[in-house]
């Protein structure tokens, strides 16, 4: 569709969502997707897994006891080894990738988890992520490996992996827990099925890489196709699978609370679900730093191993300095075994020696409540009357004497309807066309709110964007998703999740993006905003909502806050990442033309960074929704809401297609803004 079409095509829908509108009282079916049109998907789903329990239900109960003695003998390992052999053997192993920078962090993470008094929870955790990560480093090895020879198999599985990674987790716990029961082995097989994707993504980018010039040496050596895998691509790949290994263990990470709500170990998630059900806010982010830490740690060290190897690196090296590490491991482990039975306090730290400070804490979050209740009020009440609810509900039915401290008259009315249109029709003079459709769409949004538009305009908007974006396909594509919404039953659950995940994803784009912008001109805001991002994105999703719901209790604007909180890392991370990358030649020759610092921001190195801050718009999106589920937890009325009571209440066909519901919406938004950045490539000549 060509330019001129697809206004034609936007105008059209405007108008027709205006007639709608005027005529709603008439044409409710187009307001409301009618009930009779609504398919019985969630008895069709119960049905369906009742059968699979009753059928293969045996089987994966014993599959489960028996993957129960892997994660028993590593569980026992870990809590056998002295916490001194643990601390040292990262510390040591943190020296070896990176250096001595890596090696304190290390010995100090460590070192916290132990004074704290939460050494044996933490070896409880990191036996599930020991197991649950050779798991599925090994299947996301397999299946990325059949997905790069096959393009069939690559055409299926990119569409599962894409699903496993945007169905909530909570989704899927429900049959996991029908199929396999309760107990430690159902939380390592959630966690298998998380970590997976990364893997295969990685695994099958890694061995489509290669240089041609490799696979031409290796054929004219003459090497069998094993030889050709093993020995050509593998270790040519090598450093791409590494980085996979590392966010498949992040990905691990990240499930271990989840992993003890249906696990129930006694491990360093249960502690932070325990004090998170009682309101203990201070104790419940004692122990989320613990995994925080924990997934950093590890984090930088798998990282760094990844950045650092070399296919032929230390070939020619004696035998003595290619594991100089490995021995020195090995003398320190017999050392402190040793030293262990002669000072006791090397196996168990002393109890009188750990310093918790969770009642100083407490206090303190007391008297920040008591001192500053009126602004947290004010703060709250600003954000909910002045922005949350016109976005809502519209100003229609947000201004009032209550709330903005006047009526919404028929004047005012006019009166908006009147410069709206006359911004509208002054962009269209000046032939900004696309300008003008965007802010009549946002007028017209803000009036009616977004749950008081019709269905068949929100999915228009939707479906022409898609097509914009990436064509007929991904059009097409993004109507099948959303009429599946609607079929099941689901749409105002959906209409709420996208507004409450919209404005936080727009939001957090916005303040990320600023402060990318000077992070990439200032190396002390980027060290300072660094760790800030790192303990955001690692830190348990449950335990960022923590402090939020003290402040401000339950309801939308602690989700909103919740939600910008974990998915602004992404759009400063894309901004500084892409800014910084813009050649310096570039930047040169534009000081070569007298270029002010304003006009080099503006017209040079935003529109060359356009494709990494529109990838960091679709991480940003991609966390949003992560995080939308579990704000469900301060009582928001979304599809996230929907999984918990299908949780709750054992029903699998009302959490499953809520899942797929977010999973959908995920997954579309994803597309369109992939497609926005390949097109925003090929405008620079990036391809």
């Amino acid at each position: 569709m060509n330019a001129a079409r697809m206004h034609w095509a936007w105008f059209a829908l405007i108008g027709l969502t205006l007639v709608t509108l005027g005529f709603r009282d008439r044409l409710g079916w187009l307001m409301e997707f009618p009930e009779a049109w609504e398919w019985p998907m969630t008895e069709w789903l119960n049905t369906g897994m009742d059968w699979v329990v009753e059928t293969a239900g045996p089987a994966f109960r014993a599959f489960s006891d028996l993957m129960d003695y892997p994660m028993s003998w590593v569980r026992e390992l870990l809590r056998w080894m002295p916490w001194a052999l643990t601390v040292g053997l990262l510390v040591i192993a943190s020296f070896a990738v990176s250096g001595w920078k890596l090696a304190v962090f290390t010995f100090l993470a460590m070192f916290y988890m132990v004074v704290i008094g939460y050494w044996h929870e933490s070896m409880n955790s990191l036996a599930l992520v020991m197991v649950s990560v050779p798991l599925a480093v090994a299947i996301g090895f397999c299946v990325g490996t059949w997905a790069f020879y096959s393009d069939r198999a690559e055409r299926i599985i990119t569409p599962t992996m894409d699903t496993l990674q945007t169905i909530p987790v909570f989704a899927y716990l429900l049959p996991i827990l029908l199929l396999f029961g309760f107990g430690p082995v159902v939380g390592l097989i959630a966690s298998v099925l998380y970590a997976v994707p990364p893997m295969v993504r990685n695994t099958t980018l890694g061995l489509a890489r290669v240089d041609e010039e490799v696979i031409e040496a290796g054929m004219m050596a003459g090497a069998t196709a094993g030889q050709m895998f093993w020995r050509v691509r593998v270790p040519s790949a090598l450093r791409q699978i590494l980085l996979g290994v590392n966010q498949t263990m992040m990905a691990a990470f990240s499930m271990i609370i989840i992993a003890s709500i249906i696990g129930g170990t006694s491990d360093i998630g249960w502690e932070v679900l325990t004090h998170i059900r009682k309101a203990n806010v201070a104790e419940a982010i004692l122990a989320g730093v613990v995994i925080a830490l924990m997934a950093m740690v590890m984090d930088r060290i798998t990282a760094r191993a990844a950045m650092g190897r070399s296919p032929d690196g230390g070939e020619n090296e004696s035998f003595v300095a290619r594991y100089r590490y490995w021995i020195v491991a090995a003398v320190f482990t017999v050392l402190i075994l040793g030293l262990a039975r002669v000072f006791p306090f090397l196996q168990e730290y002393p109890r009188a020696w750990e310093v918790y400070p969770a009642d100083a804490m407490n206090d303190a979050f007391n008297w920040l409540l008591v001192e500053y209740a009126g602004a947290i009020k004010a703060i709250k009440t600003t954000a909910l009357f002045y922005l949350m609810l016109p976005v809502k509900m519209g100003l229609d039915e947000t201004i009032s004497p209550f709330s903005w401290g006047f009526e919404f008259n028929t004047p005012m009315k006019i009166g908006y309807a009147v410069a709206m249109t006359g911004l509208v029709g002054w962009l269209l003079m000046r032939r900004r066309v696309q300008a003008a459709i965007g802010f009549a769409l946002l007028a017209i949004l803000l009036y009616f709110g977004i749950t008081g538009l019709p269905w068949l305009s929100i999915a228009g908007v939707m479906v022409l964007l898609a097509w914009q974006a990436g064509g007929r396909r991904l059009a097409i594509g993004t109507g099948v998703g959303l009429a599946f919404l609607m079929l099941a039953g689901v749409w105002p659950e959906a209409t709420i999740s996208f507004y409450l995940c919209g404005l936080a994803v727009a939001l957090s784009f916005l303040i990320g993006t600023t402060l990318g912008v000077i992070a990439s001109e200032n190396d002390a805001v980027s060290a300072f905003l660094r760790p800030i991002s790192d303990t955001l994105q690692t830190m348990p999703l449950f335990v960022i909502l923590i402090p939020f719901v003290m402040f401000f209790k339950l309801g939308d604007f602690t989700a909103l806050l919740a939600i910008m909180a974990y998915a602004i890392v992404p759009a400063i991370r894309y901004a500084e990442h892409g800014l910084r990358g813009v050649s310096q030649e570039v930047i040169e020759a534009a000081k070569a033309c007298g270029s002010t610092r304003l006009q080099m921001l503006w017209r040079v190195r935003l529109p060359l960074a356009l494709p990494q801050l529109l990838l960091g718009l679709n991480q940003t999106i991609m966390f949003g929704v992560a995080m939308l589920v579990i704000t469900a937890l301060v009582g928001t009325s979304d599809l996230g809401q929907e999984i918990y009571i299908g949780l709750n209440n054992g029903d699998f066909g009302v959490g499953m297609i809520a899942g797929i519901g977010m999973a959908t919406l995920a997954m579309i938004a994803d597309r369109m803004t992939r497609g926005y950045s390949r097109k925003g490539r090929a405008a620079l000549g990036q391809g």
